[in-house]
């Protein structure tokens, strides 16, 4: 493995993972109701769909960049009306006393927390845009198509998000156990709130 581009696929990957944006927000809130593995979940299902825009990036696919670029608008409007809903859903999410962490007592899948993360972060097209432009600017456009680099790059690229979400998640996990009821209702009543603006601005963004 190339160990030069794959020290920039980390750089790269860590970039786009430390964005603060609507992943940041349903991460750290799953890992602060329902803990680390909740959260590192939403985290990994980010890093996942990183790597695969990644490979995009790094391997020079005209064809899909294409796609992407013709399907911007279809995505960012799917992304917005998924952000609306979930946004909506944690905004009106009950709190319990009974529950230290003031959720409704139900623990989320794992899974479900990757998908939703990888789904949102599938139907970012900004996400394309940012790899292509972080990509030209460390000098690694120049070498789209090469197999040994792409591989390398995508692999840092994964492997930097990944560490990213570890330790965010890791951060906020030491606060699980503090939050109570009446802080978890403010949590998820702002949470849901700034879901909502960013699903809003989405949706009204799409062309007409």
């Amino acid at each position: 493995m190339d160990t030069e581009f794959f020290l920039r696929g980390l750089i790269v990957g860590v970039s786009i993972a430390a964005t603060v944006g609507p992943i940041w927000i349903l991460t750290m809130r799953r890992t602060l109701e329902h803990g680390f593995a909740a959260g590192l979940a939403c985290g990994m299902g980010a890093a996942v769909a990183d790597g695969i825009y990644g490979a995009v990036a790094a391997f020079g696919l005209g064809a899909a960049l294409a796609l992407v670029d013709a399907l911007a608008p279809w995505l960012a409007l799917a992304g917005g009306a998924f952000l609306i809903v979930l946004g909506l859903r944690t905004f009106a999410r009950r709190v319990e006393p009974g529950d230290p962490q003031g959720g409704t007592g139900v623990e989320p899948t794992l899974a479900r927390g990757f998908v939703t993360t990888f789904l949102l972060t599938m139907t970012n097209p900004m996400t394309i845009l940012w790899f292509a432009a972080i990509f030209a600017g460390l000098g690694l456009a120049k070498h789209h198509g090469e197999f040994g680099a792409g591989i390398a790059t995508v692999a840092g690229v994964v492997l930097g998000s990944a560490a990213w979400w570890v330790v965010l998640c890791g951060g906020a996990a030491l606060a699980h156990r503090r939050v109570g009821p009446g802080l978890m209702r403010w949590i998820n009543r702002v949470s849901g709130a700034v879901l909502t603006a960013f699903g809003v601005a989405a949706v009204a963004a799409f062309p007409r």
